[in-house]
């Protein structure tokens, strides 16, 4: 059994990992998952409680990150509401269309939005590409996190 759950444990991390890029998945509470499950198999001895801790403050900031990079990116260059909703819905949308979905769609979601909004051609690129801009570094700083939580994991293992 417990080679089992090291089994699943390993999964959640490495499932988690592929998360951080693709939106479908929610990376870094996977990666807390599997580490937390690695944790209670081995009676929280190797990794303990301090690194289950920085380990949940690391998954926060990688979840807020998520939620808050391309609102913020889009906001700053003053994107309507319909440019934001806009930027969500490429970002769904992408999920189901492939790598170039997922990269390029909440550029396209986002500029749509914001034409609706205002009519403006040149508005919409400009807020297409500040929000896609704000998801590639929201997916920089996750990847960073996670690697961070994988390190810090492992570090705690073999020390």
């Amino acid at each position: 059994m417990t080679i089992a759950l090291w089994i699943l444990a390993v999964l959640l991390i490495v499932v988690g990992f592929a998360g951080t890029v693709l939106p479908a998945l929610p990376g870094v509470p996977l990666i807390f998952g599997g580490v937390l499950l690695a944790a209670w198999i081995d009676d929280f001895q190797r990794i303990g409680g301090w690194v289950i801790g920085v380990l949940a403050v690391l998954a926060v900031i990688g979840i807020a990150v998520d939620y808050v990079a391309a609102a913020l990116s889009a906001r700053r260059v003053g994107a309507s509401r319909q440019g934001i909703i806009g930027a969500a819905v490429g970002t769904v949308a992408g999920v189901f269309t492939g790598l170039w979905g997922l990269l390029f769609m909440p550029l396209v979601g986002a500029a749509i939005g914001e034409y609706l909004a205002h009519k403006d051609a040149l508005r919409a690129g400009k807020v297409g590409i500040a929000t896609w801009f704000g998801l590639l570094i929201g997916t920089a700083v996750k990847i960073a996190v996670a690697f961070t939580m994988i390190g810090v994991a492992i570090a705690a293992l073999l020390i």
